[in-house]
Order: C-alpha cells, then sequence, then structure tokens
C-alpha cells in the first residue's frame, strides 16, 4: 500500500491536535475537520482542502485503520476520531510530537517543546530528547543533516506524505485511488463506525498498552537500584 497523502497526514495531525487540546470538541465533523486542516495558524504550509479532498483523505485513513467513524453521538453529522496511539502503541509524548511534525514539518527540538505545549509538557529538552530518539528507534521520525548555517538537529516525521515519497524515487509513485476531478465527486470509500464490542476492545487494548508501559519503567527504576547497589 501506497503511504498517507499530504491530505491523509494533515487530517490525522489534526484529529490527534483536537483530540489533546479541545477535547469537549472531538471527535470531529467532517466540516470541523475542514476547517482545521485549512485553518491559518500553526500549520505549515497553510492549505485549501475542499470536503472532497478530506473525505477521501477519511476513506484511505480508515483502510490503513487509523481513524474510524465515532458512534454514540446526538450530532446528525458524522463524526471522526483517530486509532493512531492504539495501532502503533504510542505513549502521549509520542503521539503528541507526531502530531505537531505532522501539522508543522520538520522542526528543531526547541521549536517542538514550544508547540506541544498544549498537547504534552515536557519538564526539559533532554525530556523531549529521549522522546525523540525513541520515535527514531521505531523509524517514526528522523534526524535531518544540518544545513549549511544551521546551528540546531532538526526532525521530520516518517508516516507519510508526498515528500516522503517524491525522495524514494525518481519518479512520483502512482496513486492507488484516482484524483479527485474538478466538478465531480469521488467514490467514497467506507469508513468503519465504532460498536459497543470494538469500544470495549479498543479500551481493553488501551489498558494493556498502559500497563506494559508502567512495567518498563519499573523493571528500568530496578536496573538503576540495582547498579546503585553494586548489583
Amino acid at each position: 500500500m501506497i503511504g498517507p497523502s499530504d491530505v491523509e497526514i494533515r487530517v490525522l495531525g489534526c484529529l490527534i491536535e483536537k483530540q489533546r487540546t479541545t477535547p469537549d470538541q472531538y471527535p470531529l465533523t467532517l466540516n470541523s475537520l475542514r476547517l482545521a486542516c485549512n485553518q491559518s495558524t500553526n500549520r505549515e504550509p497553510v492549505v485549501d482542502y475542499d470536503e472532497a479532498e478530506i473525505r477521501k483523505a477519511l476513506g484511505e485513513l480508515g483502510r490503513r485503520r487509523w481513524i474510524r467513524g465515532a458512534s454514540g453521538h446526538t450530532s446528525r453529522s458524522p463524526k471522526y476520531r483517530h486509532l493512531l496511539d492504539t495501532e502503533l502503541s504510542l505513549s502521549d509524548d509520542q503521539i503528541s510530537i507526531l502530531a505537531v511534525l505532522m501539522l508543522r514539518g520538520e522542526q528543531t527540538p526547541g521549536q517542538l517543546k514550544q508547540r506541544t505545549e498544549r498537547m504534552f509538557g515536557f519538564h526539559d529538552l533532554d525530556a523531549l530528547q529521549t522522546t525523540l530518539d525513541a520515535l527514531s528507534g521505531r523509524n517514526l521520525v528522523e534526524r535531518l543533516p544540518r544545513r549549511p548555517g544551521q546551528k540546531e538537529d532538526r526532525y521530520r516525521q516518517l508516516l507519510g506524505g508526498d515528500s516522503l515519497e517524491e525522495e524514494g524515487d525518481d519518479q512520483p509513485a502512482p496513486r492507488e485511488v484516482s484524483e479527485v476531478v474538478p466538478g465531480q465527486s469521488p467514490e467514497p470509500v467506507p469508513v468503519p463506525v465504532d460498536t459497543p464490542e470494538t469500544e470495549r476492545v479498543e479500551g481493553l487494548e488501551r489498558q494493556v498498552a498502559e500497563l506494559s508501559r508502567e512495567v518498563a519503567g519499573l523493571k528500568a527504576l530496578v536496573e538503576d537500584l540495582r547498579e546503585q547497589l553494586g548489583g
């Protein structure tokens, strides 16, 4: 499967951002998601996607199991939520960094610390660097070579985007789904919708993931104590 497009990455980043910064307005309707994608602040580049492009991106993200239609809401308009944290077993600090990289492109650790504050409060740059190293170890982000005149390292996300595809081949990769023709609505790709069973399973998966992280932290603490006590 071809990697996510720029539109898919922007949609995914917006869902994560709004979940963490305005939870009372999450999940998002199609119109709310379009406004989030096209807002002029905290976005690089600023874009002007229409609903057809957003709908197509949602279908592709649903196929990847990264988003799902949300049930149990009184609004008549369908709403959407992301599943990236459970699908990729990401912690709060990790998904916050990925969201900002998806929304604003390559950035320095200092920029990331400032721009993730509303989603996750890193104690200092060392803590943020630890998270970046963990994401790099999973091939989810990469450190870029410094350009002439640059004093700080810069990082970018590796989940997807058209620029990643172009760098991987001299010729642009063919798209799996035909491009949207102006004036013509694309054939919608069905988005999976929540059911009581899927919500229950995902809740259990989140609990297991959280317990696994706590166990890993306890193991690291025990190892530190052993070293301090001389083995």
